[in-house]
């Protein structure tokens, strides 16, 4: 089992070579570097008895036939491209699992009730082109046309690249998959978070991906003279903002929410002007929308409320907003069979504050994920780190929990059925 996890770590360590930076690891979508990625693990789906391709989205793809051919699929993956100076674990360690398993299960995965297929999507993160999970929202058949004006820092369209790496932009449809050819979607994913650690736990298993919102708060107040104008009369715009930002983490901070102001620009930015204007950015995520949306309401009225007092004005549009994605409950306990088939019979189930492919594949069939323990907790960071032993572990919960699913579609439970036909 640990040469396993061995050659599961020698590979991340391989996929990590892979890089458009000599100093860090960086893959975005539809790059020389995507190529070389896809190129890579199909020679190892290649090796585990499965039949690989390169999808109309870009995303690496592998099969192996159950029982009969033209199965429903189990799906397995997780995302190869990378933000900017990453670590070598985040999606890359979910891929090359699913492939280990499919190695692992050898001539086994012609006796299972459903098709095997690992993928490796092309674009989770969204750093090239500023949106992300474009590789699974082609995969779950919602692509949306206005994506192929998205421009890339030096002004390529996604249309473009997509013809530059060979694809067709019209066609990418045809990586749309229908619920009638899925079982349902496995992931393993590093928890990118410190809670498995901090309970000593290798594994745990994942109950929902958070829902989303995000916001652009405009604060705008008015620009004067930095010594000529007294308190009473200023409307400083940034001050306004700070309060509010305060405010926003004192509020979210006790709730089972949480909120985060990645970015503030103030206008117009000199040393000796009053701030008429404060920009920021505002991410609110939840385990359940009711619980997000909820605190949002909360949060704008006290928004509104410091703006009113200080005698400013508020604007807020919303940018982005993501359903959360609950796991089924059948795969839940797929997984948890296989968590406990690595000795641990308790194991923890948490929610996902960060966002996966997952959450986009549940909208064709459905999900579970296996978290894996890393090292404090860090990610989307060089100091990404994983144990082997927790690989190991990893490893054997991933190859149980497929036999699990197997094992649910044998003993002919009724949701399970409907699922699969």
């Amino acid at each position: 089992m640990s040469a396993d996890a061995a050659q599961v770590l020698a590979r991340c360590d391989e996929l990590a070579l892979i890089s458009a930076r000599p100093d860090a690891i960086e893959r975005v979508h539809l790059s020389p570097e995507h190529r070389a990625a896809n190129d890579l693990v199909a020679g190892w789906m290649r090796q585990a008895g499965l039949t690989p391709r390169q999808d109309a989205a870009g995303n690496v793809c592998g099969r192996r036939e159950g029982a009969r051919p033209g199965l429903p699929a189990l799906l397995l993956g997780s995302h190869l491209d990378t933000v900017p100076d990453a670590g070598r674990y985040d999606g890359m360690l979910g891929v090359v699992l699913a492939v280990a398993v499919a190695e692992r299960l050898g001539e086994r995965a012609a006796e299972l009730p459903f098709a095997l297929e690992v993928v490796g999507f092309s674009d989770e993160e969204g750093t090239r082109f500023g949106k992300a999970l474009l590789g699974s929202s082609a995969l779950a058949g919602v692509w949306e046309p206005s994506w192929w004006e998205l421009r890339d820092a030096a002004g390529t369209t996604l249309r473009e690249a997509f013809t530059a790496f060979g694809l067709d932009p019209d066609a990418v449809g045809e990586a749309a998959r229908r619920p009638e050819e899925l079982v349902g979607y496995l992931e393993a994913h590093i928890e990118q978070g410190p809670v498995l650690e901090a309970a000593d736990a290798s594994l745990g298993y994942v109950t929902t991906i958070a829902g989303a919102r995000r916001f652009i708060v405009t604060v705008r107040g008015e620009a004067r003279h930095a010594g000529g104008t007294p308190y009473p009369r200023r409307r400083d715009a940034l001050v306004g903002a700070a309060q509010m930002i305060s405010r926003i983490e004192e509020l979210v901070r006790d709730s089972d929410c949480i909120a985060t102001v990645g970015r503030i620009e103030v206008r117009p930015g000199a040393v000796n002007v009053i701030p008429g204007e404060a920009e920021l950015t505002l991410d609110l995520r939840a385990g359940t929308d009711a619980e997000r949306d909820a605190m949002w309401q909360t949060l704008h009225g006290e928004l509104e409320r410091i703006a009113t007092a200080r005698g400013l004005s508020l604007e807020v549009v919303g940018t982005h907003t993501a359903p959360a994605a609950p796991t089924a409950d059948w795969l839940r306990q797929a997984v948890v069979s296989g968590i406990a088939a690595t000795g641990d019979h308790a194991p923890l189930g948490l929610w996902s504050r960060a966002g996966h492919d997952a959450m986009v594949v549940s909208q064709v069939t459905d999900i579970g994920m296996l978290f894996v323990r890393c090292f404090d907790g860090i990610s989307h960071h060089p100091g990404e780190d994983v144990r082997e032993v927790d690989v190991a572990r990893a490893l054997e919960a991933f190859e149980a929990a497929v036999l699990a699913v197997a094992d649910a579609l044998d003993d002919g439970d009724s949701a399970v059925e409907e699922v699969a036909q």
